[in-house]
């Protein structure tokens, strides 16, 4: 399960029940069993099956960490013992800077606590998500983050299993802590030809197909699992995608996905060595050269694998081919304080959440606003004509259309033909034209802001992303002045435009 963390770093004082840790001092004074009382316990960071996650505080020391607790009783009922015990095994021997650390465990009557890093940045996927993708410099350094933590985990005989960018978290400085290891398999000497077979884990989008054909999982699972995170941060979304699990195991076990329009040739060549159907034939595992094959890769030229730790990470940028010739102008489009932030904000404080866009804005705008001058007479007769002869009436909740036209809304490299409608209320509905079906609507609030990149392109930033519209006839200014209207009658005039 994936939690936020902060960036470990050992001290001289650190926790001292840390499974790395003796029981004694050097004094041989026992050291103090931790207790639930010794914390004071924050957000909830993630949710599993039989588990929770929250961040927390040391009342004595002020540290902050993200405390796993788990119920035993539902633990044993569900019969996951074995999860938690791998888990902690698993944590136990890593000693990487790209994962999460174990610092401590300890339980009461009902329940098992884990005392985990912190990592203040969250989840990944929610960053893919903002920017619809990443550019060439980020995929490459979070990627060979990644494939520095598997040549460490799969030294010392480990597989995740469910390598995705959920259980890939970002520490305070912005560099990964893979997280979430209660799938992961532990090879033994009787493992070393790794012929064993599985039980069913992982997520539909990035399992192998040797898990799908024979239920058998490997080294180069992970590799495979690399090459669908290395696709996705590049063009928005995962390569095997359908609307339910059978039809994506379907697609993996035939090896069917293609590569959108715009995708880079030297990625693709990387993405083409890792997604291959033979486990024995993927760039990186034991049969073709290992971890020093696959960082050798022309993608990865120039990475300075031994100082990745200490090496800043790149300014989060979308990958847009159509856009990408000034990459100053999308750096200042694109800068949303994603990691360039000057002060650490605190998790405790709800009013600090809000200023970085991690919760919902509550500034919603209230009642109808008259945009268009005209009485209720005239709006009334206007609407009554607009649900006679306009066919985007069924989508708008019987507001005033006040403009619509075509547009391709991107995520990341994939664009979607889409009819936008601007109305009253204010609303920006979004309608998949050829099937007439609602697909949904940029929310609004006092923090929405349009923004034109050029006569076709433009943007609209809310506090949870950024949508990347393109109008190919040439109105995206005009939908950029209008938007800009319309806020300003909601919301005030503002200097923010």
């Amino acid at each position: 399960m994936a939690q936020n963390g902060e960036k470990a770093k050992p001290t001289s004082n650190s926790t001292s029940s840390s499974p790395q840790s003796p029981s004694t001092t050097s004094s041989s004074q026992p050291l103090k069993k931790k207790k639930p009382e010794d914390f004071r316990f924050g957000k909830i960071l993630g949710e599993g099956s039989f588990s929770t996650v929250y961040v927390v505080r040391e009342i004595s020391t002020g540290k902050e960490y993200a405390m796993k607790v788990l119920e035993k009783r539902h633990m044993i009922r569900e019969k996951k013992t074995q999860y938690v015990t791998r888990e902690k095994e698993v944590l136990s021997k890593l000693n990487h800077p790209f994962f999460v650390r174990l610092y401590f465990t300890f339980q009461d009557k009902e329940k098992l606590y884990f005392g985990l890093s912190y990592a203040k940045k969250g989840e990944l996927l929610p960053y893919i998500i903002k920017l619809g993708s990443f550019d060439l410099n980020c995929t490459r350094f979070y990627s060979a983050e990644v494939v520095s933590a598997l040549e460490h985990l799969h030294g010392l005989g480990i597989i995740h299993r469910d390598l995705k960018p959920e259980n890939i978290l970002l520490d305070g400085d912005m560099h990964i802590k893979i997280t979430d290891f209660g799938t992961a398999k532990i090879l033994s000497g009787t493992d070393v030809d790794q012929k064993g077979r599985n039980s069913f884990v992982g997520t539909a989008q990035y399992v192998s197909p040797e898990l799908l054909t024979d239920k058998r999982a490997n080294k180069s699972s992970d590799l495979w699992a690399l090459g669908c995170i290395i696709y996705q941060l590049l063009s928005g979304l995962p390569p095997f995608r359908a609307s339910n699990e059978y039809q994506i195991f379907k697609k993996i076990i035939a090896l069917d996905f293609e590569f959108p329009n715009g995708f880079p040739e030297v990625p693709k060549d990387l993405v083409q060595k890792l997604l291959v159907l033979d486990p024995t034939k993927r760039l990186g595992c034991d049969e073709c050269g290992g971890f020093s094959s696959l960082k050798s890769h022309n993608f990865y030229e120039g990475t300075d694998w031994e100082n990745l730790p200490n090496t800043t990470p790149p300014d989060l940028l979308p990958y847009l081919p159509s856009t990408c010739t000034d990459q100053e102008g999308l750096r200042s489009i694109y800068r949303v304080s994603l990691h360039d932030s000057e002060e650490e904000f605190d998790d405790f404080d709800e009013q600090l959440l809000k200023k970085v866009g991690l919760t919902d804005d509550d500034t919603k705008p209230t009642g109808r606003k008259n945009i268009l001058p005209l009485t209720d007479s005239e709006r009334e007769n206007r609407l009554s004509k607009q649900e006679r002869e306009s066919q985007w009436h069924q989508f708008v909740e019987n507001n005033l259309i006040l403009k619509t036209g075509v547009v391709d809304k991107r995520k990341g490299l994939f664009p979607r033909r889409r009819q936008l409608i601007l109305t009253e209320g204010p609303h920006l509905y979004y309608v998949d034209a050829s099937a007439m079906v609602l697909k949904g609507e940029i929310p609004w609030t006092k923090d929405l802001r349009p923004e034109a990149k050029n006569f076709e392109v433009f943007f609209v930033h809310t506090p949870k992303r950024v949508y990347y519209l393109e109008d190919h006839t040439g109105y995206a200014m005009e939908w950029v002045k209008k938007i800009e209207e319309v806020h300003r009658a909601y919301f005030g005039d503002t200097t923010r435009f």
